[in-house]
């Protein structure tokens, strides 16, 4: 296989999205740090490769290939091992069904309004905008709620597998649980609170933190097992 490299950020969760990813399948890859926020704006070379100056991009010999979701389901049609889509097509319908829910209702109120105003605000001097945060956290509800409701008694989002729908999720959650309203939120969806101690477990979570300190694993019980 040519060498794979991943442009991104290790902060970023969609960059996180595509590393476990490549983690789970066990692709050798490289990640280069991009820094699209920078004050002087994206750097040129990589707005040649993705003009939308989306992170992450991925480079696979001369392919070029940006959208996480479109990664993702590169990356697990190019490795022959464990598929992290479903087999039948009403699972692969609620796989996609939630990375889209995700990506729609998710994303921007769970790390932008939430946790960047709560953690990353405050830690450059600013002050959080409750307002942003209060709003952000009801529709917030309607969608954990859901999905703690669609992971019932199975293992994954979707079945008994891990799945793409899981990888898009956890990093979300990451940020989200940082904060003291994400902790008290998660408190009222035991399914999906079980479901993320579980990830916690897994080699491509444990492999991809956002910080140089991996994520706290002292919650774990004991004969809790990667599955």
């Amino acid at each position: 296989m040519a060498d794979i490299k991943l442009l991104g950020l290790s902060i970023s969760v969609y960059t996180r999205i595509a590393r476990m990813a490549l983690e789970e399948k066990g692709i050798d890859y490289r990640l280069e740090e991009v820094d699209v926020f920078a004050d002087s704006g994206p750097p040129a070379d990589y707005l040649a490769l993705n003009p939308f100056a989306t992170i992450p991009c991925l480079l696979h010999g001369d392919f070029v290939l940006y959208e996480t979701s479109a990664i993702t389901r590169y990356l697990d049609e190019i490795a022959p091992t464990t598929d992290l889509q479903p087999s039948t097509p009403i699972e692969r319908a609620r796989m996609n069904q939630i990375i889209g829910m995700l990506d729609s209702y998710c994303y921007r109120p769970m790390v932008w309004d939430v946790y960047v105003q709560r953690i990353v605000v405050p830690a450059g001097g600013g002050e959080a905008d409750e307002a942003l945060i209060a709003a952000a956290l009801t529709g917030l509800s309607t969608l954990l709620k859901q999905l703690d409701q669609w992971r019932g008694e199975r293992g994954f989002l979707v079945g008994q597998a891990l799945s793409l729908a899981d990888l898009h999720l956890y990093p979300m959650l990451s940020y989200f649980t940082e904060t003291t309203e994400g902790v008290a939120m998660l408190e009222s969806f035991p399914r999906l609170q079980q479901w993320m101690r579980l990830m916690r477990l897994r080699h491509s979570v444990r492999a991809t933190p956002f910080h140089t300190r991996a994520e706290d694993e002292t919650e774990f019980a004991e004969d809790e097992t990667e599955f």
